[in-house]
């Protein structure tokens, strides 16, 4: 089987690059699943937030964002939550539960950025390796054909090559996932400001009411 061979012919490092490819794969299926679990439309949410608190249905409109997945919906069920309690200072409620928020869209990203990082480097390690030990074979023979040195230098480039091969993906799928977290973000930033104003506007219209 080629992928058996590969394994054996590029030594023990080959198994380190797998791992590394193993862990960095379970990262990005995590992440993507997250993502999609929490994947909303963020203007519909408070568009049905906004119809109940005109009505002052404080209570449904949080209910309604804590049955909501996602960052966007846990923050401004955060700031509803306060603005309930009377809490004057709804941007501190806001940024407290962004505060929250943000590490748990980031985890993982760190761990797969340097998997994708060191990857390249593993592979390079084995490939020294294996021109050393093909070297001291060169050495120690006293007839070589052109053929069995071609094979050593091959089998050691494998995991350079192997490196590389998981590496290019890593960084791309941890591209992808920094630019949804980004996406996510500035929904978030968006939110806030609208429920922000949305409160504003509503504490005038009392004013002028009164």
């Amino acid at each position: 089987m080629l992928f058996m061979k590969l394994m054996k012919d590029g030594g023990p490092v080959m198994w380190i690059i797998l791992a590394l490819d193993m862990i960095a794969l379970a990262v990005v299926l995590k992440k993507t699943l997250q993502f999609h679990r929490e994947e909303i439309s963020v203007r519909e949410l408070l568009r049905g937030i906004f119809n109940v608190l005109r009505r002052h249905g404080f209570i449904e409109a949080v209910s309604l964002c804590d049955n909501t997945p996602g960052p966007v919906a846990r923050m401004l069920s955060a700031a509803i939550a306060a603005k309930q309690q009377g809490d004057e200072d709804i941007r501190s409620a806001i940024d407290d539960a962004a505060f929250n928020e943000i590490p748990r869209l980031e985890r993982g990203m760190k761990l797969l950025g340097t998997i994708g990082f060191i990857l390249p480097l593993v592979g390079f390690l084995g490939t020294v390796v294996g021109m050393l030990q093909a070297f001291e074979v060169v050495r120690a023979s006293e007839f070589l054909s052109a053929s069995a040195v071609s094979g050593a230098v091959t089998s050691a480039l494998i995991t350079s090559a192997a490196g590389l091969a998981g590496a290019i993906p890593c960084y791309v799928a941890y591209n992808y996932l920094l630019s949804r977290i980004d996406t996510i973000t500035l929904e978030m930033d968006r939110a806030a400001i609208e429920i922000i104003s949305f409160f504003e506007r509503e504490n005038r219209k009392e004013e002028t009411e009164d």
